[in-house]
Protein backbone atom coordinates (compact mmCIF):
# COMPACT_ATOMS: atom_id res chain seq x y z
CA UNK A 1 0.00 0.00 0.00
CA UNK A 2 2.76 2.73 0.62
CA UNK A 3 3.93 1.54 -2.93
CA UNK A 4 0.75 2.27 -4.54
CA UNK A 5 0.45 5.51 -2.21
CA UNK A 6 3.90 6.59 -3.74
CA UNK A 7 2.99 6.16 -7.33
CA UNK A 8 -0.28 7.98 -6.62
CA UNK A 9 1.47 11.49 -5.05
CA UNK A 10 3.86 11.04 -7.88
CA UNK A 11 1.31 11.13 -10.74
CA UNK A 12 -0.87 13.80 -9.02
CA UNK A 13 2.61 15.70 -8.93
CA UNK A 14 2.79 15.35 -12.49
CA UNK A 15 -0.73 16.52 -13.51
CA UNK A 16 0.53 19.44 -10.64
CA UNK A 17 -2.28 18.68 -7.85
CA UNK A 18 -1.21 18.53 -4.22
CA UNK A 19 -4.49 16.62 -2.94
CA UNK A 20 -7.09 14.17 -4.00
CA UNK A 21 -10.00 16.26 -3.30
CA UNK A 22 -8.60 19.09 -5.79
CA UNK A 23 -8.55 16.66 -8.70
CA UNK A 24 -12.37 16.23 -8.43
CA UNK A 25 -13.79 17.57 -11.54
CA UNK A 26 -10.90 18.18 -13.79
CA UNK A 27 -11.66 16.89 -16.78
CA UNK A 28 -9.60 19.22 -18.56
CA UNK A 29 -7.04 16.77 -17.46
CA UNK A 30 -8.21 14.09 -19.33
CA UNK A 31 -6.60 13.01 -22.80
CA UNK A 32 -9.33 12.45 -24.36
CA UNK A 33 -8.29 12.01 -28.04
CA UNK A 34 -6.73 8.69 -27.19
CA UNK A 35 -10.17 7.38 -26.18
CA UNK A 36 -11.98 8.60 -29.22
CA UNK A 37 -9.61 7.63 -31.46
CA UNK A 38 -10.06 3.90 -30.24
CA UNK A 39 -11.60 2.04 -32.77
CA UNK A 40 -14.60 0.39 -30.07
CA UNK A 41 -15.18 4.30 -29.50
CA UNK A 42 -15.35 5.59 -33.36
CA UNK A 43 -18.05 7.68 -34.02
CA UNK A 44 -18.76 8.87 -30.16
CA UNK A 45 -18.10 12.29 -29.28
CA UNK A 46 -17.92 13.08 -25.07
CA UNK A 47 -16.59 16.64 -25.63
CA UNK A 48 -20.29 17.58 -23.61
CA UNK A 49 -19.56 14.95 -21.16
CA UNK A 50 -15.93 16.88 -20.52
CA UNK A 51 -17.08 20.01 -20.99
CA UNK A 52 -16.42 22.65 -18.13
CA UNK A 53 -18.07 25.57 -17.23
CA UNK A 54 -16.86 28.54 -16.25
CA UNK A 55 -18.22 29.21 -12.45
CA UNK A 56 -17.01 30.69 -9.49
CA UNK A 57 -13.81 29.12 -7.29
CA UNK A 58 -16.25 29.11 -4.98
CA UNK A 59 -18.24 26.14 -6.16
CA UNK A 60 -17.60 23.06 -4.44
CA UNK A 61 -16.69 20.58 -6.30
CA UNK A 62 -16.33 17.84 -3.69
CA UNK A 63 -18.22 16.75 -0.61
CA UNK A 64 -17.45 19.65 2.09
CA UNK A 65 -20.03 18.78 4.00
CA UNK A 66 -21.05 15.55 6.18
CA UNK A 67 -24.28 14.00 4.97
CA UNK A 68 -26.47 13.12 7.97
CA UNK A 69 -27.73 9.43 7.21
CA UNK A 70 -30.19 9.36 9.95
CA UNK A 71 -28.98 6.52 11.90
CA UNK A 72 -30.91 7.77 14.93
CA UNK A 73 -33.89 6.84 13.60
CA UNK A 74 -33.06 3.80 12.93
CA UNK A 75 -34.80 0.86 15.03
CA UNK A 76 -31.94 0.02 16.49
CA UNK A 77 -30.32 3.03 18.24
CA UNK A 78 -34.58 4.32 18.71
CA UNK A 79 -35.28 0.71 20.54
CA UNK A 80 -33.53 -2.65 20.08
CA UNK A 81 -30.03 -1.84 21.66
CA UNK A 82 -31.00 -0.29 24.11
CA UNK A 83 -33.95 -3.19 25.34
CA UNK A 84 -31.09 -5.48 24.40
CA UNK A 85 -29.13 -3.59 26.86
CA UNK A 86 -28.97 -6.61 29.80
CA UNK A 87 -27.71 -9.65 27.01
CA UNK A 88 -24.89 -7.26 25.82
CA UNK A 89 -23.95 -5.95 29.13
CA UNK A 90 -24.18 -9.23 31.07
CA UNK A 91 -25.68 -12.13 29.00
CA UNK A 92 -29.31 -12.47 30.63
CA UNK A 93 -31.85 -13.12 28.35
CA UNK A 94 -34.00 -10.70 26.12
CA UNK A 95 -37.46 -11.59 24.51
CA UNK A 96 -39.80 -9.03 22.60
CA UNK A 97 -42.03 -9.04 20.29
CA UNK A 98 -41.91 -6.00 18.04
CA UNK A 99 -43.79 -4.17 15.26
CA UNK A 100 -41.89 -3.69 11.79
CA UNK A 101 -42.44 -2.10 8.51
CA UNK A 102 -40.41 -1.89 5.13
CA UNK A 103 -38.73 1.59 6.24
CA UNK A 104 -37.11 -0.21 8.54
CA UNK A 105 -33.69 -1.23 7.33
CA UNK A 106 -30.57 -3.13 8.31
CA UNK A 107 -32.59 -4.33 11.39
CA UNK A 108 -30.08 -5.94 13.54
CA UNK A 109 -26.96 -4.87 12.30
CA UNK A 110 -25.98 -1.80 15.01
CA UNK A 111 -27.28 -4.22 17.80
CA UNK A 112 -25.12 -7.21 16.50
CA UNK A 113 -22.21 -4.47 16.78
CA UNK A 114 -22.68 -3.74 20.30
CA UNK A 115 -22.81 -7.18 20.96
CA UNK A 116 -19.68 -8.05 19.44
CA UNK A 117 -17.95 -5.17 20.84
CA UNK A 118 -18.54 -6.63 23.88
CA UNK A 119 -18.24 -10.46 23.25
CA UNK A 120 -15.64 -11.37 20.45
CA UNK A 121 -17.41 -14.83 20.08
CA UNK A 122 -20.90 -13.87 20.31
CA UNK A 123 -23.56 -14.98 23.27
CA UNK A 124 -25.07 -18.13 23.83
CA UNK A 125 -27.58 -19.54 21.39
CA UNK A 126 -31.21 -17.50 22.25
CA UNK A 127 -29.90 -15.00 24.15
CA UNK A 128 -31.43 -12.21 22.48
CA UNK A 129 -34.50 -13.67 20.79
CA UNK A 130 -36.72 -10.87 19.26
CA UNK A 131 -39.89 -11.72 17.76
CA UNK A 132 -41.20 -9.31 14.65
CA UNK A 133 -44.24 -8.90 13.27
CA UNK A 134 -45.22 -7.13 9.88
CA UNK A 135 -43.24 -6.29 6.71
CA UNK A 136 -39.07 -5.82 6.84
CA UNK A 137 -37.25 -3.32 4.77
CA UNK A 138 -33.29 -4.36 3.28
CA UNK A 139 -30.71 -6.26 4.66
CA UNK A 140 -32.53 -7.61 7.93
CA UNK A 141 -30.57 -9.40 10.57
CA UNK A 142 -27.59 -8.59 8.17
CA UNK A 143 -23.99 -9.36 9.79
CA UNK A 144 -25.38 -10.29 13.19
CA UNK A 145 -23.45 -12.48 15.10
CA UNK A 146 -24.08 -15.77 17.55
CA UNK A 147 -26.55 -15.46 20.12
CA UNK A 148 -29.09 -13.41 18.79
CA UNK A 149 -32.18 -14.62 17.40
CA UNK A 150 -34.53 -12.70 14.81
CA UNK A 151 -38.04 -14.38 14.23
CA UNK A 152 -40.02 -12.82 11.62
CA UNK A 153 -43.60 -13.26 11.02
CA UNK A 154 -44.49 -11.39 7.85
CA UNK A 155 -42.05 -11.00 4.86
CA UNK A 156 -38.61 -9.04 4.01
CA UNK A 157 -36.93 -7.48 1.70
CA UNK A 158 -33.71 -8.13 -0.41
CA UNK A 159 -30.22 -9.11 1.10
CA UNK A 160 -32.07 -10.87 3.71
CA UNK A 161 -29.14 -11.98 6.54
CA UNK A 162 -26.71 -10.32 4.17
CA UNK A 163 -23.56 -11.52 5.68
CA UNK A 164 -25.12 -13.30 8.64
CA UNK A 165 -21.65 -13.90 10.89
CA UNK A 166 -23.47 -16.42 13.92
CA UNK A 167 -27.12 -15.28 13.96
CA UNK A 168 -30.43 -17.26 13.57
CA UNK A 169 -32.69 -15.97 11.18
CA UNK A 170 -36.37 -17.19 10.70
CA UNK A 171 -39.13 -16.33 8.45
CA UNK A 172 -42.77 -17.20 8.51
CA UNK A 173 -46.49 -15.93 7.34
CA UNK A 174 -48.45 -13.93 9.27
CA UNK A 175 -50.51 -16.17 11.74
CA UNK A 176 -53.93 -17.16 9.85
CA UNK A 177 -52.67 -16.68 6.08
CA UNK A 178 -54.59 -18.13 3.81
CA UNK A 179 -51.73 -18.41 1.16
CA UNK A 180 -49.94 -21.72 0.48
CA UNK A 181 -46.25 -20.55 2.10
CA UNK A 182 -44.50 -22.98 -1.08
CA UNK A 183 -45.96 -21.42 -3.57
CA UNK A 184 -45.28 -17.81 -2.45
CA UNK A 185 -42.02 -15.05 -2.11
CA UNK A 186 -41.95 -14.17 1.59
CA UNK A 187 -38.18 -12.86 1.21
CA UNK A 188 -36.28 -11.05 -1.73
CA UNK A 189 -33.19 -11.48 -3.76
CA UNK A 190 -29.76 -12.23 -2.63
CA UNK A 191 -30.72 -13.66 0.64
CA UNK A 192 -27.47 -14.65 2.79
CA UNK A 193 -25.20 -13.06 0.40
CA UNK A 194 -21.48 -13.46 1.97
CA UNK A 195 -23.04 -15.08 5.01
CA UNK A 196 -20.33 -16.54 6.60
CA UNK A 197 -22.34 -18.62 9.81
CA UNK A 198 -25.50 -19.32 11.30
CA UNK A 199 -28.90 -20.49 10.70
CA UNK A 200 -31.65 -19.32 8.41
CA UNK A 201 -35.25 -20.61 8.15
CA UNK A 202 -37.93 -20.04 5.92
CA UNK A 203 -41.18 -20.74 5.72
CA UNK A 204 -41.66 -19.96 1.82
CA UNK A 205 -40.06 -18.84 -1.21
CA UNK A 206 -37.15 -16.48 -1.19
CA UNK A 207 -36.00 -14.48 -4.66
CA UNK A 208 -33.31 -15.02 -7.15
CA UNK A 209 -29.44 -15.15 -5.69
CA UNK A 210 -30.20 -16.81 -2.56
CA UNK A 211 -27.08 -17.61 -0.41
CA UNK A 212 -24.62 -16.24 -3.14
CA UNK A 213 -21.45 -16.57 -1.51
CA UNK A 214 -22.52 -17.93 1.08
CA UNK A 215 -19.54 -19.90 2.96
CA UNK A 216 -20.95 -21.58 6.13
CA UNK A 217 -24.74 -20.82 6.75
CA UNK A 218 -27.42 -23.72 7.00
CA UNK A 219 -30.30 -22.72 5.46
CA UNK A 220 -33.69 -24.64 4.32
CA UNK A 221 -35.81 -22.36 2.21
CA UNK A 222 -39.35 -24.01 0.32
CA UNK A 223 -38.58 -22.55 -3.36
CA UNK A 224 -36.31 -20.03 -5.01
CA UNK A 225 -35.48 -18.20 -8.23
CA UNK A 226 -32.68 -17.70 -10.61
CA UNK A 227 -29.04 -18.48 -10.00
CA UNK A 228 -29.28 -19.96 -6.13
CA UNK A 229 -26.13 -20.68 -4.07
CA UNK A 230 -24.11 -19.05 -7.48
CA UNK A 231 -20.56 -18.70 -6.29
CA UNK A 232 -21.56 -20.67 -2.80
CA UNK A 233 -17.83 -22.03 -1.01
CA UNK A 234 -19.56 -23.60 2.34
CA UNK A 235 -22.33 -23.94 4.00
CA UNK A 236 -25.85 -26.39 3.42
CA UNK A 237 -28.57 -25.26 2.01
CA UNK A 238 -32.27 -27.23 1.68
CA UNK A 239 -34.77 -25.96 -0.77
CA UNK A 240 -37.71 -27.94 -0.14
CA UNK A 241 -39.22 -26.77 -3.29
CA UNK A 242 -38.74 -25.63 -6.98
CA UNK A 243 -35.34 -23.64 -7.84
CA UNK A 244 -35.02 -20.82 -11.04
CA UNK A 245 -32.11 -21.55 -13.95
CA UNK A 246 -29.04 -21.47 -13.47
CA UNK A 247 -28.33 -22.95 -9.85
CA UNK A 248 -24.84 -23.70 -8.37
CA UNK A 249 -23.00 -21.46 -10.98
CA UNK A 250 -19.41 -20.86 -10.22
CA UNK A 251 -20.36 -22.91 -6.66
CA UNK A 252 -16.97 -24.42 -5.54
CA UNK A 253 -17.80 -25.24 -1.52
CA UNK A 254 -21.03 -26.88 0.47
CA UNK A 255 -23.43 -28.63 -0.51
CA UNK A 256 -27.29 -28.05 -1.56
CA UNK A 257 -30.21 -30.38 -1.17
CA UNK A 258 -32.77 -29.87 -3.73
CA UNK A 259 -36.15 -31.86 -3.16
CA UNK A 260 -36.82 -32.41 -6.93
CA UNK A 261 -40.71 -33.29 -6.92
CA UNK A 262 -40.81 -32.94 -10.96
CA UNK A 263 -37.68 -34.81 -11.54
CA UNK A 264 -36.61 -31.95 -13.97
CA UNK A 265 -34.30 -30.11 -11.39
CA UNK A 266 -30.78 -30.89 -14.21
CA UNK A 267 -32.55 -29.06 -16.79
CA UNK A 268 -32.08 -25.82 -14.61
CA UNK A 269 -28.76 -26.53 -12.39
CA UNK A 270 -25.33 -24.92 -14.01
CA UNK A 271 -23.13 -28.64 -13.95
CA UNK A 272 -19.87 -26.74 -15.27
CA UNK A 273 -17.88 -26.97 -11.65
CA UNK A 274 -20.77 -28.87 -9.69
CA UNK A 275 -21.89 -32.91 -9.59
CA UNK A 276 -25.53 -34.28 -8.98
CA UNK A 277 -26.04 -37.04 -7.07
CA UNK A 278 -28.52 -39.26 -4.19
CA UNK A 279 -28.22 -39.41 -0.74
CA UNK A 280 -26.68 -42.82 0.45
CA UNK A 281 -24.67 -41.59 3.40
CA UNK A 282 -26.82 -42.69 6.82
CA UNK A 283 -24.69 -39.76 8.75
CA UNK A 284 -25.54 -36.95 5.93
CA UNK A 285 -29.19 -38.08 5.69
CA UNK A 286 -29.96 -37.84 9.39
CA UNK A 287 -27.90 -34.58 9.32
CA UNK A 288 -30.69 -33.34 6.43
CA UNK A 289 -33.58 -34.64 7.99
CA UNK A 290 -32.50 -32.83 11.53
CA UNK A 291 -32.45 -29.73 9.11
CA UNK A 292 -35.66 -30.34 8.17
CA UNK A 293 -37.28 -30.58 11.61
CA UNK A 294 -35.86 -27.42 12.33
CA UNK A 295 -37.31 -25.84 9.64
CA UNK A 296 -40.76 -26.72 10.60
CA UNK A 297 -39.82 -26.21 14.33
CA UNK A 298 -39.36 -22.93 13.71
CA UNK A 299 -41.29 -22.01 11.15
CA UNK A 300 -44.77 -24.69 11.39
CA UNK A 301 -44.18 -25.15 7.46
CA UNK A 302 -47.07 -27.16 6.21
CA UNK A 303 -44.13 -28.55 3.77
CA UNK A 304 -41.50 -28.99 6.17
CA UNK A 305 -43.75 -31.58 8.23
CA UNK A 306 -45.50 -33.45 4.89
CA UNK A 307 -41.68 -34.47 3.88
CA UNK A 308 -40.86 -35.17 7.75
CA UNK A 309 -44.49 -37.43 7.63
CA UNK A 310 -43.68 -39.59 4.54
CA UNK A 311 -39.58 -39.64 4.86
CA UNK A 312 -39.02 -42.51 3.14
CA UNK A 313 -41.04 -41.43 -0.02
CA UNK A 314 -40.26 -38.36 -0.07
CA UNK A 315 -35.88 -39.09 0.29
CA UNK A 316 -35.25 -40.76 -2.68
CA UNK A 317 -36.59 -37.28 -4.27
CA UNK A 318 -33.68 -34.99 -2.87
CA UNK A 319 -30.37 -34.22 -5.04
CA UNK A 320 -27.49 -33.69 -3.98
CA UNK A 321 -25.72 -31.19 -5.54
CA UNK A 322 -21.78 -31.14 -4.61
CA UNK A 323 -19.03 -29.26 -6.12
CA UNK A 324 -16.67 -31.16 -7.91
CA UNK A 325 -13.41 -30.26 -6.58
CA UNK A 326 -15.10 -30.18 -3.29
CA UNK A 327 -15.95 -33.97 -3.24
CA UNK A 328 -12.11 -34.65 -4.13
CA UNK A 329 -11.15 -33.03 -0.88
CA UNK A 330 -13.85 -34.78 1.35
CA UNK A 331 -12.73 -37.83 0.00
CA UNK A 332 -9.12 -37.18 0.31
CA UNK A 333 -10.02 -36.30 4.24
CA UNK A 334 -12.01 -39.53 4.44
CA UNK A 335 -9.33 -41.73 3.57
CA UNK A 336 -6.45 -39.92 5.76
CA UNK A 337 -9.20 -40.28 8.89
CA UNK A 338 -9.78 -43.84 7.83
CA UNK A 339 -6.57 -44.75 8.22
CA UNK A 340 -6.51 -43.65 11.97
CA UNK A 341 -5.21 -39.46 11.78
CA UNK A 342 -6.83 -36.62 13.12
CA UNK A 343 -7.12 -32.87 14.13
CA UNK A 344 -4.28 -30.69 12.13
CA UNK A 345 -2.45 -34.34 10.48
CA UNK A 346 -5.38 -35.21 8.93
CA UNK A 347 -6.11 -32.01 7.34
CA UNK A 348 -2.40 -31.59 6.33
CA UNK A 349 -2.31 -35.14 5.07
CA UNK A 350 -5.68 -34.74 2.82
CA UNK A 351 -4.40 -31.39 1.30
CA UNK A 352 -1.52 -33.54 0.21
CA UNK A 353 -3.61 -36.21 -1.16
CA UNK A 354 -5.73 -34.17 -2.76
CA UNK A 355 -2.81 -32.41 -4.55
CA UNK A 356 -2.14 -35.72 -5.98
CA UNK A 357 -5.39 -36.62 -7.07
CA UNK A 358 -5.77 -33.31 -8.74
CA UNK A 359 -2.17 -33.69 -10.59
CA UNK A 360 -3.11 -36.96 -11.64
CA UNK A 361 -6.53 -35.57 -13.19
CA UNK A 362 -5.15 -32.82 -15.06
CA UNK A 363 -2.00 -34.84 -16.45
CA UNK A 364 0.58 -33.03 -13.92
Amino acid sequence: MRFIAQEVREIMAQLGFRTLNNMVGRTDKLEMSKAIGHWKAKGLDFSNVFFQPDVSPFVKRFCQELQDHELDKTLDRQMLIRLCEPAIESGEPVRATIPINNSNRVVGTMLGSEVTRKHTNGLPEDTIKLHFKGSAGQSFGAFMPRGITFELEGDANDYFGKGLSGAKLVAKPPRGATFAPEENIIIGNVALYGATSGEAYIGGVAGERFCVRNSGVNAVVEGIGDHGCEYMTGGRVVILGETGRNFAAGMSGGTAYVLDLKGDFATRCNKEMVSLSKLEDKEEISELEGLIQRHAEYTGSPRGKTVLASWKAYLPKFVKVLPNDYARVLASLKKVRESGLSGEDAVMAAFVENTRDAARVGGG
